[in-house]
């Protein structure tokens, strides 16, 4: 079956209860004054914006891309502990590491967030020896009370087995530890949709042409929708600049004579199809400092990640033919050369990690994130990552909290108060709700054990929103590409309920076809056909 052919009329009608329009959400902002304007839309920006709907403050959210259309979605798609980290003494930290990502699998995520055994092979003549990185392991995996077990060391054998892909000669051991991971984009539009679930206003594709001033303050801002060209205004009480790459950008807009704050590594990454099983990721050391990571992630193999300074406009960034060959030679150190064919390859992309300015090279600067206030008011936030993301959203907050008198401080529930575990939308056991996709459905309707998986472990228990599409237009059940396991209905409600605007917000961050590299000129016309529709 011609599977663009067989779904000609599907999706016409926005589902039930779908996000409201464009110019609704434009309305809205431009005739309401909002106590936080939050600029940006990725790991931080998300963040705040949900922790401040929750706290009581009428927040709006505004990006000038794609919710995690920049660095957020080109991240290595880890919830870790940093084992790295320990090299420097920073136990504090790895074990603040852990607690968060224990929370986010266990009382946040769970449907969005995976367990992930890492397998650390030692060869001879490497940077470590196995006696050290077993007891670094063993230390690791202490300051998680072992709750992914206890890292130890195994035999050149067992770890063969598990992953047959694994180079052998000089292998002299295997060092194990357990990690987290996740499809960033997923976790992005989650988090969008349980800060909007709080009372969040939010709107992606909407670049800030301007800030708005009173007496010297910043309070405001003005927008271009860049679907339709209108322009238009947002006023708030307190503007905050989370806008990652592009930070210092938007606090020149505030004082031109703002220095620069922070300096841009770029890190690239590539997905290759799998030709063996992957029981476990593999994290190589390839000096003292630096390790590369082969993971197995949807249903592919993911590569990275390369760490060098990037002084060019954040928007061109993008993986270099040096940047691939240097992951595919980096990898070569543990992965045997025929898992690394280039005939392989579906995908490369670079993203920009965003790191404290100073003295040094990028490589050994601080992953740390900064919280400041500019001339007009302005507060900047920059740098974190995914593991940490609801952690920097309620340090944000509690900076909001120590404002001044007659800030939005006096309108905030105590950051205190704040339920620290609230789980994002969708919240359920993924293999429950892969049972019932497959179990209860409507006679006639088939739904493949491959997609079932796919949905229940990116959407959850909202799920069965896209089952119900699939009930009400059989047709919505076909699959996109024979070679993925996404479904035509994930469009329409990528396009009703999640935000989506372009061919890439759906194809990149609301699926994973292009990662696969199944979005072909035919498939990305039919997304493109049934985005119009809405």
């Amino acid at each position: 079956m011609n599977t663009l052919q067989s779904v000609p009329s599907l999706g016409t009608h926005p589902a039930a209860g779908s996000n409201p329009g464009r110019a609704e959400i434009r309305e809205r902002l431009a005739n309401a004054t909002y106590d936080l304007l939050v600029i940006g839309g990725g790991i931080l920006g998300t963040s705040v914006a949900w922790h401040a709907a929750q706290s009581g403050l009428r927040v709006a959210m505004v990006d000038a891309g794609d919710f995690a259309g920049a660095t957020s979605s080109a991240s290595s798609k880890l919830v870790h502990g940093g084992l790295r980290y320990l090299q420097t003494g920073a136990v504090k930290l790895v074990a603040e590491n852990h607690h968060e990502r224990r929370v986010l699998a266990k009382d946040v995520a769970p449907h969005l967030v995976n367990p992930l055994t890492f397998y650390l092979p030692v060869y001879k003549g490497g940077p470590h020896g196995a006696a050290k990185l077993g007891a670094g392991v063993f230390a690791y995996s202490a300051l998680s009370a072992f709750g992914d077990g206890v890292g130890r060391v195994i035999s050149p054998a067992k770890a063969a087995a598990d992953n047959p892909a694994l180079r052998t000669e000089d292998l002299k051991a295997v060092a194990v530890y357990g990690d987290h991971q996740m499809n960033d984009s997923r976790m992005a539009v989650m988090t969008v949709r349980a800060a909007v679930d709080s009372g969040a206003t939010v709107l992606n594709h909407a670049e800030v042409t301007g800030l708005r001033f009173t007496r010297g303050r910043v309070t405001g801002a003005e927008l271009k929708d860049r679907m339709d060209g209108t322009e238009f205004g947002v006023d708030a009480r307190l503007v905050l600049n989370a806008t990652g790459p592009w930070v210092d950008h938007l606090r020149t807009m505030e004082d031109s004579g703002a220095a620069p704050s922070i300096r841009l590594s770029k890190g690239a990454h590539l997905v290759l199809k799998r030709k063996s099983p992957w029981r476990a990721a593999m994290a190589t050391p390839i000096d003292k400092y630096r390790i590369t990571f082969a993971l197995p992630w949807e249903d592919q193999l993911l590569l990275g990640t390369t760490d060098e300074e990037y002084t060019g406009d954040p928007a061109d960034v993008r993986a270099t033919e040096s940047d691939i060959q240097q992951i595919l030679d980096e990898a070569a150190f543990s992965v045997r050369d025929a898992d690394l064919s280039r005939d392989l390859m579906t995908y490369a992309f670079a993203g920009l990690r965003v790191l404290p300015g100073g003295p040094g090279g990028v490589e050994s600067a601080k992953r740390e994130t900064v919280v400041t206030e500019g001339r007009g008011g302005m507060l900047s936030v920059a740098g974190g990552k995914w593991t940490t993301y609801r952690h920097i959203g309620r340090t944000v907050m509690n900076k909001l909290a120590k404002l001044p008198g007659g800030t939005i401080a006096e309108d905030m529930e105590p950051v205190k108060a704040l339920v620290r575990h609230v789980p994002l939308p969708g919240i359920a056991n993924p293999n429950a709700v892969a049972h019932r996709l497959l179990v209860d459905r409507e006679p006639g309707v088939r739904m493949d054990p491959l997609t079932a998986r796919q949905l229940a472990t990116h959407y959850g228990s909202l799920s069965f929103d896209i089952a119900r599409l699939v009930n009400e237009d059989p047709a919505l059940g076909e699959r996109i590409h024979p070679d993925g396991p996404e479904i035509w209905a994930q469009v329409v409600y990528a396009r009703d309920h999640e935000w989506a605007e372009t061919v890439d917000d759906v194809a990149r961050r609301r699926t994973t076809l292009t990662i696969r590299g199944l979005d072909d000129d035919a498939v990305r016309g039919r997304i493109e056909e049934l985005l119009a529709q809405r």
